[in-house]
């Protein structure tokens, strides 16, 4: 079977929890209950990739994280709408307003039009979350290059309402018309509004015709010579639209506003969010979105995974190592979103391993409960833990406590493992078929019947030591519903 088949997710038809659904909002710095705008629909915009290479496996994460929350919704009974946004246009090398644009980058690094550079990685993107499981099903993915008027519109709006003013290369959004400013990054590094554009002034390099180093381009005009690739009329001559407007235009389009939730990765806070805010608050006069949700970095040796830091990883890379994609994303719900990660190829190693033993399981514990589920505390327990802001860890560990407990039935089980993968998406209710294996040898299955019959006799003493033998010889002893189960760890 294909890692890059994605497969649709079952609602639970058997446990039902009452537990609340709580939701950390960068807002507000606090965990709120999530209610939707509409009733019974919840819609999520995430920022999507720029699309002028591949995404590394840092910026996956972030996507990762889009869908479990997803997931988690559907789970609880919403029907979920959501926004992928691909940028194909307009965000510069430095995300701070400066530099060329990185489309150009890529087609000039390629020698293919800004359109081909698009199409190519976009579906590369795509593949890649597939591969990781990401239920792109009812995922809508639009292109800037596909919503330049509606950006336009949104400009005027903002011109019209006295919040804009010209330079040599550009309409610019004057972040001091606007109180609120750097509102979202209050409850981190910056306390004030003062402070937050302090500490964005510092991340942009001085431009003298800006009237503060904050404020940000809406609209920039081509630079004199050969027309650029991309390029379109507008009120203000031809240009092409500023970063941080596509995200504004396209929510609002697409999903209304405000959006219920607003992802993406905690660099966004500072500038592209904060001035997604900004100018989309001033437009309408109404939030942009409720909830305002983002995930932590990935490092290497305690540096940011990073094109510009040239320790970039991608997702093809885990593959050609022969480790499931998957493992990838069994890596990522060990720490909450948002918790920084550090990436190393052993940790990557044992989640691949892990997640082998966790799909074995699975498969005994379906065929001994032939499918059927019994709800159970057990199978609550995960659902309340999900729920409280996205606890993975604590639900991952908790689903491997229930698949090792002897007291519970294969039943039970089962449905701890269905309603726990409806938001793991670890393929844990339909794993991929096992590799044939190798038969152990003679003194090994000794072992592992000896062990059955103490555990049996609750000798546990016995069957501990009988457990430290086998792992002293190279193999994981887990306890699975209808005994031991030994795997030869991975070389």
């Amino acid at each position: 079977m294909s890692w890059f088949s994605v497969f649709g997710r079952r609602r639970s038809v058997a446990t039902k929890s009452n537990a609340p659904l709580l939701l950390s909002n960068a807002l507000t710095g606090r965990k709120e209950i999530f209610t939707p705008n509409k009733a019974g629909i919840a819609t999520l915009y995430s920022c999507g990739p720029t699309v002028y290479s591949k995404a590394q496996i840092g910026n996956l994460r972030a996507y990762i994280f889009s869908d479990t929350i997803s997931r988690l919704l559907t789970q609880a009974g919403y029907r979920v709408r959501r926004v992928i946004n691909i940028t194909d246009v307009g965000h510069l090398v430095s995300d701070a307003d400066e530099g060329e644009d990185k489309m150009q980058v890529g087609s000039k690094r390629e020698g293919l039009s800004a359109e081909e550079i698009a199409s190519k990685y976009t579906k590369v993107f795509i593949d890649d979350l597939s591969a990781l499981n990401v239920d792109t099903n009812d995922v809508r993915f639009p292109k800037a290059t596909e919503y330049i008027q509606e950006q336009i519109v949104l400009i005027q709006l903002l011109e019209q309402k006295g919040y804009t003013y010209k330079t040599s290369d550009g309409i610019y959004f004057d972040t001091s018309k606007f109180p609120g400013y750097g509102a979202l990054d209050s409850h981190g590094a910056a306390h004030t509004r003062e402070a937050a554009v302090a500490d964005i002034g510092r991340r942009i390099t001085a431009n003298k015709e800006k009237h503060l180093p904050a404020d940000f381009a809406l609209w920039r005009f081509s630079p004199p010579g050969p027309a650029r690739a991309q390029e379109w009329q507008s009120p203000w001559g031809r240009g092409f639209p500023g970063w941080h407007v596509e995200c504004s235009a396209m929510a609002r389009a697409l999903l209304g506003q405000p959006v219920d939730i607003h992802t993406g990765g905690i660099d966004h806070i500072p500038v592209h969010h904060t001035n997604e805010i900004a100018q989309s608050e001033a437009a309408y006069g109404t939030p942009l979105a409720r909830f305002w949700m983002h995930q932590a970095f990935l490092t290497i040796n305690g540096e940011k995974v990073s094109k510009s830091l040239g320790n970039d990883i991608y997702l093809s890379d885990i593959i050609e190592r022969g480790f499931h994609p998957l493992s990838l994303r069994y890596f990522f719900l060990q720490a909450h979103y948002s918790t920084s990660m550090s990436f190393t190829w052993d940790a990557l190693k044992a989640s691949d391993e892990a997640l082998r033993r966790l799909w074995k399981l699975a498969r005994d514990t379906r065929a001994l409960s032939s499918e059927r589920r019994t709800p159970s505390d057990a199978s609550r327990r995960i659902m309340a833990l999900l729920r409280d802001d996205l606890s993975t860890p604590q639900a991952l560990a908790l689903l491997w406590e229930v698949l090792r407990d002897d007291e519970l039935t294969p039943a039970q089980q089962w449905d701890a493992v269905t309603v726990a993968d409806e938001v793991f998406g670890l393929r844990l209710s339909n794993p991929p078929a096992a590799a044939a294996p190798q038969p152990l040898p003679e003194d090994i299955e000794e072992m592992v019947q000896e062990r059955d019959q103490a555990r049996n006799n609750r000798d546990f003493a016995r069957a501990d030591q009988l457990r430290i033998h086998m792992e002293n010889r190279g193999y994981r002893v887990d306890d699975g519903p209808s005994g031991t189960v030994v795997t030869l760890e991975r070389g």
